[in-house]
């Protein structure tokens, strides 16, 4: 496996991971798919904290990321993350690998904290933050609307 920045070559695969879980699942509340000009413009400009896991037969695995928690300058050094995952990714210590690496990138940009929001329906996202070394936070009750029904977020945390 290669951990290395996300380039404009990575677009439709990410595209492939993404958004099915947009459409399916409710690992995330967004019901907008992400779209290809869209996907560009973040790998340009967040640079080193856009990574895909990509396979020795050049598949990309998944990825992680991180961007602002919230605006202004008080907030400057806390980034919020996502790391998603192929089916065929999970339970096989890719996840682990592209945060280990994504959490280097963050001590580099001198960020302090990284910030996960993760839905209450997602256990196993819960139980991977947990395991290596999230701390739970917050519980939001009923923050999030998908699929008809009314979803907490939680919120995870981890001082770098």
């Amino acid at each position: 496996m290669i951990l290395r920045r996300a380039e404009s070559g990575d677009i439709p695969a990410i595209l492939g991971i993404w958004n099915p879980l947009i459409r399916n699942t409710s690992v995330t509340f967004t019901t907008v798919e992400k779209t290809a000009q869209g996907l560009a413009d973040d790998i340009a400009a967040r640079g080193g904290a856009f990574l895909v896991a990509e396979a020795d037969d050049g598949v990309v695995l998944g990825f992680a990321t991180y961007g602002a928690f919230r605006a202004g300058p008080g907030y400057a050094h806390t980034a919020e993350h996502s790391v998603i995952l192929s089916q065929q990714a999970r339970g096989q210590g890719v996840g682990r690998a592209l945060m280990t690496q994504l959490e280097q990138q963050a001590r580099t940009d001198k960020i302090h904290v990284l910030i996960a929001g993760v839905s209450s329906e997602n256990a196993g996202a819960i139980a991977f933050h947990r395991a290596i070394g999230f701390d739970e936070g917050p519980r939001l009750p009923e923050v999030g609307c998908k699929f008809g029904r009314w979803m907490d977020l939680i919120l995870l945390h981890k001082r770098l």
